[in-house]
C-alpha cells in the first residue's frame, strides 16, 4: 500500500484516526529517514519543549518546536517511544523508513497501546510521496507465506513472481513494476547487500531475525539508487532493557508434499520431457535467540543461531540428485547508546550455504514406460563420492548516529560483505580427465551424456587460482538539517565491489557433441550434407582467472518542503558515477556525474488527512554488473569446429579419429584480453529509467482506506552486447578502409542499442587503433524499449482486535523489445549482456509483451481471531498468465546470416514452419516470424494458502503452534512452457515438444511451526 500516516481529523473521525495511527503499521514519513531508521514528527504549541523516550532502551531526546509549532525527531532506531510535552503524552511506534505523526494541538485523549497481529496496515500519510509497505515480524509470522524476503515482497501491489531458472535453485525472485528480477536493491540495517555480479542474488540472514521489512515499489527519493525495479529494506531485531529469549522450529515434511504431473515427450514418446513424480523438498530450521541489556539503558545485544537441514531430491527419468544443506546461519546485533545524542550499532551475519550433492541412477520399470519404481531404495551412486558447492559468507556493518543539535543529525556507516560464488569442493571430480561428450543424434532436443566424465564437472584450468567469490566494501555519510519548513538531507556513498573469477575449461579440456542429419539432409556450418550423415561439433573453451572491480559512488541532496499545512513538495537530485575495470585494473566502462532528478508532491485535500492526492517523478540508474567485466574484458577462448568422424572410443566416447572439417572454424572469442576501447563504446551510458506515479487515497468513516495509483515507467537508455561484425565491415567499406579486418574486433562489443557508438578500430591492419564514431544505422538494431503502465487499486481494513484484511488489484501492461538485465525465456542470467541484441535479426519481431507482463493480479491476505486461543489467516493470489514465445534459428535468408555456425542456439523469433525441398534435393526450412508474445499465454493461476494457529492461555500466550497449508487445493496450472520452436540448425525440423509444460505452480505443501518466546 501507499506510504501513510494519520493526522488529526474532525471529531467524527478522531477516535478511529488515533487508534489507527497507534496500532497500525505506518509506512512513509516527512523526512525519508535513512534506510534502517524512522522518524517522529508533528505539531505542538509554538516554542514548546518536546521529549521522546524509548520505552525499550531508555534513549531520550528533547527538542524545541519551532515558531509554527512543528517538530521532528529523525534517524530514530525503530521501536516504541513515548512522546510528551508537559503533561500530555502519547505512545508511538517507529517503523523502518517511515514517519509517525503526533499532534498535540488538539485535546489529549487517553490512548491504549494496540498490538497488531494481522496484515500490514498503512493508514494515510499526507507527508510522503513514496509507494511503500512495511511488514513487521509479527505480521509475517501470522500469515501463510514462505520464509524468504522475496515472498514477503510479493504481498505488495505492483510485484509479480519472476520465472524460475534465474538465481539459486529453489529461490524466488520478484519483479517490481515491469523490471526484470535482476534490477532490485536489497538492504540489511541500511547496508546494500545486493550481489552486483549478476543482481540475481543477495546476502541473506536468519529469517527469524527480521524485525521489519519495508518494500519500496516506486517513488523513492534521491537517497536511493542503483535499482530500476524496487527496494527490499530489512531491519533486524534488536535488544532492549528486557531480557528475552525464545526458540522456534519450522518443519516442511516431504511426506505431506504433493507432486507436479509428469510430462511425456511428444518428440520422443519413449522418454519423459519432465519427470516430477518423485521430486522431494523437505525443510527444517530451528532457531534460538536471546536479547537484553549488557548495560541497562546503554548497551544491548540480540543474538540468534539458526540450524538448518534442507534436502532437495530432483529426479529425471533415469537419474537423480540429492542436495542437502545443513550449514547453520547466525546473527548478532549490538546497540550502544553512548549518550542520548550519540549511538553506535554493529551487525554481524554469517549466511554460508554448503550444498552437498550426490548423484544417482534410478531403477526403472521393466518396460521403461512408467518411470521410477522405488526411487529411494533402488538407486545407486553414479560413480562420484559426492561434492559440495559453497555459497554465502559474512556481513559486517558498523554505524554511528549523532544528534548534534535539535535540527542537525549526522550518520556514518561502513560495511563489508564477502560471499563465495558456488565454489566446488573438490574442484575436480572423478572423471575430470575425460572429455565432455554429448549425444544429440537420436533427438537434437534431448541430450544424452556419453563417456567417463561427470556431467557436474567444470574443470578449473588454473589449479592455483583462488576461490571464486564476491566482496563489497562500502561506506556512506548522511546529513539531516531542519530549516523552518524545509527538511534537507544530503549525503555521499561509495562502494568497491570485487568479483574473483576462476579460469575454467570443459571436463578433460575438450567438448564433443554428436549429430545426425535428417533423412532429407541438412545444411551444417554453411555446407550441405546428405541425409543420415553423422558429424561432431568440437568446442575449445577456456577462461582466464582474475579479479574484477566495480567502483560506484553517489552524491545526493533532497528537500521536503512543507509549503503549507496541506501541501508538501519534494525536490531531490542524485549524481551517480560508475567505473567497471578489467582484470588489470584498467577502466573499460566508466560514467561520471549521471544526474537523476526526483520530484514529488502530497496534497492533503481536506486538511484532515482523510483524502490525499500525491505524485512523484524521477530518473533511476542501475550500475553495470561485474559479470560484464568478467565476460567482456577477460581473456576467453571459445571456438567451434565441425567434423566428420570415424568411430567412438568405448571408454571416453571421444571420436577415434576426426575426418574432414565441415566449413570454417567459428571463432567466438580468440582468447586474448581485449583493449577496453575496442570492446566498450567510448560513449556508453548505463541503463536508466524514468518513472511517473500519480495517486489518490481516501479514508472512510468505517475505518477502511482505499486508493488508486497510476504508474508509468519507461527505459530511456538500454545497454547490451552486440556481436555482428558485418556492421563494422559495412562502415569500413563505406569509409574507404579496404584493409580493415573485422576479426580484430572482439567477439561482442557493448553499446547502447539504437545510438551512435565510439570504438577504437584497427583500420589498416597495422595494429594501430583509431577511435571512430559509427552511426547507429550501421548496427541495424532498434533502440532499447521497455514500457510499463499500471493502475493499482488497493484497500485495507485495519485490525480491530478481531480481524483485518488487505488487498490489491493491479492492471499492468509491460511491453518492449527487451526484458532487461536478464532473459527469462531462455533463463539467461548474464546481467546486461543477454543475447537480445547480439545480431540484427534477433530483434525482428522482438517488440511485444514481455515475460513479466501479468495483465491482471489480485492479492488478498488477512488474519482473524476466531476464538480466544485460535487464529486463522489466509493469502490469496489470482493472476493472469504470462506471454509465450516461439524461439528458433534465423533463416538463411536473414540479412546477417553468414553460414558460419554463429547461431548455435535458437535465439530469434523465427520458427520453422515447414520444410521445402530445393531443385537439388536439399531440404530448406521455411521460417515464419512469430513476434514476441504472439503464441498465446500461460493459463490464469489461483493459489490459496491458509493457516491455523493455537496460542494457549496456560502458556501466558508465549507458545504458538501453527500449521500452514500452501496451495491448499493443489492447483496444477502451468507457469512456463517450452518456448523452443526449432530443434537444431543442422536438423531443421520443428520441435515436437514446443509448448510442453516446463514448470507448474508449486504443489501443495504443509509447514508446522512451534515457537516459544519468554522474558527472563
Amino acid at each position: 500500500m501507499h506510504a501513510t500516516t494519520l493526522r488529526r481529523r474532525p471529531a467524527r473521525l478522531q477516535r478511529s484516526a488515533l487508534v489507527l495511527a497507534l496500532g497500525a503499521i505506518i509506512a512513509g514519513g516527512q523526512v525519508h529517514a535513512q534506510k534502517a531508521t524512522g522518524e517522529i514528527f508533528g505539531h505542538a504549541a509554538a516554542n514548546s519543549t518536546i521529549t521522546i523516550e524509548s520505552t525499550e532502551t531508555g534513549l531520550k531526546r528533547e527538542i524545541t518546536a519551532d515558531g509554527n509549532g512543528r517538530f521532528s525527531f529523525n534517524q530514530l532506531p525503530t521501536g516504541k517511544y513515548k512522546v510528551s510535552t508537559g503533561a500530555d503524552a502519547r505512545d508511538v511506534t517507529v517503523r523502518v523508513g517511515t514517519g509517525s505523526e503526533v499532534n498535540f494541538t488538539t485535546a489529549s485523549q487517553s490512548l491504549e497501546t494496540i498490538e497488531v497481529t494481522g496484515a500490514a496496515i498503512n493508514p494515510i500519510d499526507v507527508s510522503s510521496v513514496e509507494s511503500a509497505t512495511v511488514f513487521t515480524a509479527e505480521q509475517i509470522a501470522a500469515l501463510p507465506v514462505a520464509r524468504d524476503v522475496s515472498s514477503v515482497a510479493l504481498l505488495a501491489p505492483g510485484t509479480v513472481k519472476g520465472d524460475g531458472g534465474l538465481g539459486r535453485t529453489g529461490s524466488t525472485l520478484a519483479s517490481f513494476g515491469g523490471a526484470s528480477v535482476a534490477e532490485n536493491g536489497y538492504y540489511i540495517n541500511g547496508f546494500d547487500v545486493t550481489n552486483i555480479r549478476n543482481f540475481t542474488s543477495f546476502a541473506t540472514l536468519p529469517f527469524e531475525a527480521i524485525g521489519q521489512q519495508q518494500v519500496k515499489t516506486g517513488g523513492y527519493g534521491a537517497e536511493f539508487g542503483r535499482s530500476l525495479g524496487g527496494v527490499i529494506n530489512i531491519v533486524t531485531k534488536r535488544g532492549t532493557n528486557e531480557f528475552k529469549a525464545g526458540a522456534a522450529v519450522y518443519w516442511e515434511p516431504r511426506s505431506l508434499q504433493e507432486h507436479a504431473p509428469n510430462v511425456r515427450s511428444i518428440q520422443d514418446p519413449e522418454k519423459y520431457y519432465k519427470f516430477n513424480d518423485a521430486d522431494e523438498d523437505s525443510k527444517l530450521s530451528y532457531d534460538v535467540y536471546g536479547s537484553g541489556p549488557i548495560v541497562r539503558d546503554r548497551l544491548f545485544f540480540f543474538a540468534m543461531a539458526e540450524g538448518r537441514d534442507n534436502v532437495r531430491e530432483n529426479f529425471l527419468e533415469d537419474s537423480s540428485n540429492r542436495i542437502q544443506d545443513t550449514k547453520p546461519h547466525g546473527l548478532i546485533k549490538l546497540d550502544w547508546n553512548i549518550s542520548d545524542n550519540h549511538i553506535v550499532e554493529f551487525t554481524g551475519i554469517t549466511n554460508r550455504d554448503y550444498e552437498e550433492y550426490r548423484n544417482y541412477t534410478n531403477n526403472l520399470d521393466g518396460d521403461g514406460s512408467n518411470g521410477i519404481e522405488d526411487p529411494f531404495s533402488s538407486r545407486h551412486n553414479v560413480g562420484t563420492p559426492g561434492f559440495t558447492r559453497k555459497y554465502g559468507g559474512e556481513v559486517y556493518i558498523g554505524k554511528y548516529t549523532g544528534y548534534l543539535t535539535d535540527n542537525l543529525t549526522i550518520s556514518a556507516q561502513y560495511g563489508e560483505l564477502e560471499a563465495l560464488n558456488g565454489v566446488q569442493t573438490p574442484r575436480n571430480l572423478p572423471g575430470a580427465e575425460c572429455p565432455a561428450v554429448y549425444d544429440s543424434r537420436a533427438n537434437p532436443a534431448n541430450t544424452d551424456y556419453l563417456g567417463c566424465w561427470d556431467v557436474n564437472q567444470f574443470t578449473i584450468s588454473d589449479p592455483n587460482a583462488p576461490d571464486e567469490r564476491d566482496r563489497r566494501r562500502a561506506g556512506r555519510v548522511d546529513l539531516d538539517w531542519k530549516l523552518g519548513s524545509h527538511s534537507v538531507r544530503a549525503g555521499y556513498d561509495g562502494e568497491k565491489f570485487d568479483s574473483t573469477n576462476v579460469g575454467a575449461t570443459m571436463s578433460g579440456g575438450k567438448y564433443y557433441r554428436y549429430y545426425r542429419t535428417p533423412a532429407a539432409g541438412a545444411r551444417v556450418n554453411g555446407v550441405n550434407l546428405p541425409g543420415n550423415t553423422e558429424y561432431v561439433r568440437v568446442r575449445d573453451y577456456q577462461t582466464q582467472s582474475g579479479s574484477y572491480e566495480v567502483e560506484n559512488t553517489a552524491f545526493y541532496v533532497e528537500d521536503n518542503w512543507q509549503i503549507t499545512d496541506r501541501f508538501l513538495a519534494y525536490l531531490g537530485v542524485r549524481s551517480e558515477s560508475f567505473d567497471n575495470k578489467n582484470g588489470a585494473g584498467v577502466s573499460f566502462a566508466k560514467s561520471d556525474n549521471l544526474y537523476a532528478p526526483r520530484v514529488g508532491f502530497s496534497w492533503d485535500l481536506e486538511g484532515d488527512a482523510s483524502t490525499k492526492i500525491f505524485g512523484s517523478g524521477g530518473r533511476y540508474y542501475i550500475p553495470i554488473a561485474s559479470n560484464t567485466n568478467i565476460r567482456a574484458s577477460a581473456a576467453e577462448l571459445y571456438v567451434h569446429r565441425f567434423y566428420r568422424f570415424t568411430g567412438i572410443d568405448p571408454v571416453t566416447a571421444a571420436p577415434v579419429a576426426l575426418g574432414d572439417q565441415i566449413g570454417a572454424p567459428v571463432v567466438l572469442s580468440p582468447g586474448i584480453v581485449p583493449v577496453p576501447d575496442t570492446v566498450t563504446a567510448g560513449n556508453l551510458k548505463p541503463m536508466y529509467q524514468d518513472e511517473i506515479i500519480l495517486g489518490f487515497q481516501h479514508a472512510f468513516d468505517n475505518g477502511w482506506t482505499g486508493g488508486v495509483r497510476g504508474v508509468w515507467r519507461k527505459v530511456k537508455n538500454g545497454m547490451d552486447d552486440y556481436c555482428y561484425h558485418g556492421a563494422f565491415e559495412r562502415w569500413a567499406q563505406d569509409n574507404g578502409h579496404d584493409d580493415f579486418d573485422s576479426s580484430t574486433v572482439p567477439e561482442c562489443v557493448i553499446l547502447n542499442p539504437g545510438n551512435d557508438a565510439e570504438f577504437a578500430l584497427d583500420l589498416d591492419g597495422t595494429g594501430d587503433l583509431t577511435r571512430v564514431t559509427i552511426p547507429a544505422r550501421y548496427f541495424d538494431i532498434p533502440k532499447y524499449r521497455r514500457k510499463y503502465n499500471a493502475f493499482e487499486f488497493f484497500w485495507e481494513r485495519p485490525w480491530d482486535g478481531k480481524w483485518s484484511v488487505q488487498g490489491s488489484y493491479t492492471w499492468a501492461h509491460s511491453r518492449g523489445n527487451a526484458e532487461g538485465y536478464v532473459n527469462s525465456s531462455i533463463e539467461q542470467g548474464d546481467a546486461g549482456i543477454t543475447q537480445d541484441f547480439d545480431f540484427p535479426s534477433f530483434m525482428d519481431g522482438a517488440d511485444g509483451k514481455l515475460p513479466n507482463n501479468r495483465r491482471h493480479t489480485i492479492k488478498v491476505f488477512g488474519v482473524a481471531q476466531i476464538a480466544e486461543e485460535w487464529r486463522v489467516s489466509t493469502n490469496w493470489l489470482i493472476q493472469s498468465g504470462r506471454p509465450v514465445n516461439c524461439l528458433g534459428f534465423v533463416p538463411e535468408s536473414a540479412r546477417d546470416f553468414d553460414g558460419s555456425g554463429t547461431y548455435t542456439s535458437p535465439s530469434s523469433f523465427y520458427c520453422v514452419d515447414h520444410i521445402e525441398i530445393g531443385a537439388d534435393g536439399t531440404p530448406h526450412p521455411v521460417h515464419v516470424l512469430r513476434p514476441r508474445g504472439s503464441v498465446g499465454e500461460t493459463p490464469w493461476v489461483t493459489s490459496i494458502d491458509v493457516s491455523l494457529a493455537w496460542i494457549p492461555k496456560f502458556a501466558n500466550n508465549n507458545l504458538t503452534l501453527k500449521v500452514d497449508v500452501f496451495n491448499v487445493f493443489n492447483a496444477k496450472r502451468a507457469l512456463q512452457y517450452n518456448e523452443t520452436g526449432d530443434l537444431n540448425r543442422g536438423s531443421p525440423v520443428p520441435n515436437g515438444d514446443f509448448r510442453l509444460i516446463d514448470t507448474y505452480q508449486s504443489p501443495r505443501a504443509v509447514r508446522f511451526t512451534a515457537r516459544y518466546d519468554f522474558s527472563l
